[in-house]
């Protein structure tokens, strides 16, 4: 299941720079996926709704994402690896992903609050 849910979200994901822009990071957001949505002032399009996962697409202001809100700490965790080996920019919070291109990542950081991660590089030396 995490690979069908690894790759709906490459898409959105992209690959670039990262830059953290200096900006002042909120306490970490918690709650449902709804209402992590609200302080990202989306409304979500819920892809999964599991009992160990709820994933979404969402779209605001500054751009797509996808938002996952996870039933355990292990199971946020087992997915956040495996996802990571597809690349891609992650915010991560407590029992919550959000997934996007750099700039929209960047800017839910300073609503959500959270961690930035990064995948593994999808750059190659081959032309």
């Amino acid at each position: 299941m995490a690979a069908g849910a690894v790759a709906a979200l490459l898409a959105l994901a992209g690959c670039g720079g990262s830059d953290d822009g200096g900006a002042r990071v909120p306490e970490t957001a918690t709650g449902s996926l709804e209402h992590l949505a609200g302080e990202a002032g989306c409304t979500p399009d819920m892809q999964t709704d599991a009992d160990e996962i709820r994933q979404a697409i969402c779209r605001n202001t500054d751009g797509k994402f996808v938002l996952a809100t996870f039933a355990t700490d292990r199971g946020q965790r087992e997915w956040l690896n495996a996802a990571k080996d597809y690349g891609g920019h992650y915010l991560v919070g407590r029992k919550w992903v959000a997934v996007g291109g750099t700039k929209v990542v960047t800017a839910l950081r300073g609503r959500l609050g959270g961690n930035m991660e990064e995948g593994a590089s999808h750059h190659s030396g081959h032309g």
